[in-house]
């Protein structure tokens, strides 16, 4: 989990303004945008954005909450497909304000995303482990509203149709793709992974249960990670405990770059690795790895579990 020391979450927008519908409309419109761009953050596999926690800091209620599972792995060297997917969910919680002369009116939302993406490329050798790795990728999402305080109030005091923010259900999907330059080296002294890659997901809101709320947004970011992984000297399941070290860089690029109030976000990360192998079981390899993560006006730390098959 990951608290920033700034106050406001960007895109917890607070407007002001006439009690119009038309008004309304456009700040449903910014809102569904808004949460398009944070749903953004999460079809892309990505270490630093893996579990973030915004909180306000003057409530210390959570803004933003963002979960996502995912990885991606070749086939076999004899059929070099990547397969990769993640699962994200994330919980927005903007508010804004509706006023009409003296008359004001604080609105909170709660907004529930899920999303799921995948991607499909092929490993081309250009060196001894190198491979450069062009990926098609595909994303979907679903978003629900939930407005918190009654439905009749609202109609009564400004005639205004809330039927998107309260219930509210917009869908949206994704299409893009990732090119990426991998190292891998496979030895007993120690493995070594390098991964340098870049993405763009344009995603675009579809099945709305407003015909006036219609969202995008453009995941882009150019990533670093690399991961070093060698023998301690101990043994458990009858093959050699690894200790893990890795670090993690991400430059947010485009719509993505400041909209969470950072360019970028790091990451380093410590941890162990057992190897199951030596038994006839699903899973190979398991590790648990201790981030600390860090960027502008951010630091926080997260405790990371991956498995290999």
């Amino acid at each position: 989990m990951m608290k920033f020391l700034f106050g406001l979450l960007l895109y917890s927008l607070m407007a002001v303004g006439h009690a119009a519908t038309a008004d309304l409309e456009k700040l449903m419109a910014k809102q569904a945008n808004a949460a398009l761009a944070l749903m953004s953050f999460s079809i892309v596999p990505d270490v630093t954005t893996s579990t973030l926690n915004i909180k306000n800091k003057n409530t210390e209620d959570a803004a933003l909450m963002l979960t996502q599972l995912g990885g991606g792995a070749t086939l076999s060297e004899s059929t070099p497909i990547y397969l990769e997917g993640t699962l994200a969910y994330s919980r927005y919680d903007p508010t804004f304000v509706i006023t009409r002369g003296e008359n004001t009116q604080s609105v909170p939302l709660k907004w529930n995303s899920v999303s799921v993406s995948g991607g499909i490329g092929w490993d081309f050798p250009i060196a001894q482990d190198w491979v450069v790795r062009p990926i098609v990728n595909i994303a979907l999402g679903h978003v629900v509203s939930d407005l918190r305080i009654a439905q009749w109030y609202i109609n009564d005091k400004y005639d205004l149709d809330f039927s998107f923010i309260d219930g509210g259900r917009l869908n949206a999907v994704g299409f893009g793709g990732s090119v990426m330059l991998d190292y891998e080296l496979v030895s007993p002294k120690h493995d070594l992974d390098l991964e340098l890659r870049y993405s763009y997901i344009r995603l675009e809101s579809f099945g709305s249960s407003s015909r006036a709320i219609e969202g995008q947004a453009n995941a882009e970011n150019l990533s670093v990670y690399m991961r070093r992984r060698a023998p301690t000297g101990y043994k458990m399941l009858q093959r050699p405990i690894r200790y893990v070290l890795e670090g993690a860089h991400t430059q947010f690029l485009g719509e993505q770059r400041g909209a969470l109030g950072f360019d970028y976000m790091s990451s380093t990360g410590i941890g162990i690795e057992l190897d199951s192998s030596a038994y006839d079981v699903f899973i190979t390899r398991t590790r648990l790895v201790l981030r600390y993560m860090f960027g502008q006006n951010t630091d926080g730390y997260s405790l990371g579990l991956a498995m290999s098959f």
